[in-house]
């Protein structure tokens, strides 16, 4: 179980994502750690992994690859990473606190369960550490676009409350960052995970041979709002917090469910 950190001065953190160890996003969540502990540790995918949701390497070895002190990049999935450094690279002295990110787009309602970023920080609460995985949704009017000052500006206060945070437990946290300026964030919510009206789209089309291929498409962004959803509350402008747990039980099914099989 994780330890109550008083402050984050002399607190080990590891950090990791899925969009690989080059990405913008690690750089700046890099420079907010540093601003809040000397010990910090990056260990992240060689390259993209992308919605690889909470998969594990099994049928070939994983090779490291030494970047520098305290930092490896890992030729597996986001899981991978912080097993590979919770287990092995830092087993003398595991992680008080994992973070993994900045995704470059949300993650929200039914993302979570596809994303690599949260899974992740999943994998780092299952093995002891409090953990945040923290994202970053692109300019509401140009896509291309992302406001990684909002994240600069923000990044701090969320992951030190989050972390220090007197709550007993191996915590885990989806924080998401609206695609607005600084002067434009309404504030920081606690809400519950949405839910899209539909899921993600399949596109069909033929190679240059010819031959007839299907591709997973975009996820549909329509949301029917609802009060204190994260979908609901991002597109209002608020940064989103929602705590999550890896029990998927149903709790309300489970004693439905009784009478079935007495």
């Amino acid at each position: 179980m994780t330890k109550t950190l008083q402050n984050l001065g002399n607190a080990r953190i590891l950090l990791s994502n899925d969009d690989g160890i080059h990405a913008k996003g690690l750089s700046v969540l890099e420079e907010i750690a540093h601003q809040l502990s000397d010990d910090v540790w990056i260990v992240a995918p060689e390259s993209e992994q992308s919605a690889t949701s909470h998969s594990l390497t099994l049928r070939r070895p994983l090779r490291e690859r030494k970047l520098d002190d305290k930092r490896y990049s890992i030729d597996g999935t986001p899981t991978d990473c912080v097993l590979m450094a919770m287990k092995y690279l830092m087993a003398d002295q595991v992680p008080d606190i994992v973070l993994s990110g900045v995704n470059v787009g949300a993650n929200l309602g039914e993302d979570v369960i596809y994303s690599g970023t949260v899974a992740a920080a999943m994998e780092g609460a299952i093995l002891g550490a409090r953990s945040i995985a923290l994202s970053l949704r692109p300019d509401d009017q140009d896509e291309s676009l992302f406001h990684w000052d909002t994240v600069a500006k923000f990044g701090p206060e969320v992951i030190t409350k989050l972390a220090t945070w007197d709550e007993p437990g191996n915590l885990l946290f989806n924080v998401n960052f609206p695609g607005i300026p600084v002067e434009k964030v309404k504030g920081i919510k606690v809400c519950a995970q949405g839910h899209r009206d539909e899921g993600t789209t399949v596109v069909e089309g033929n190679d240059p041979s010819g031959r007839p291929y299907l591709w997973v498409g975009q996820f549909v962004s329509h949301h029917t709002s609802v009060p204190n959803a994260d979908l609901t509350a991002i597109a209002e402008g608020y940064i989103t917090i929602t705590p999550l747990k890896y029990d998927l039980t149903d709790k309300e099914l489970l004693i439905k469910m009784g009478p079935l099989f007495p």
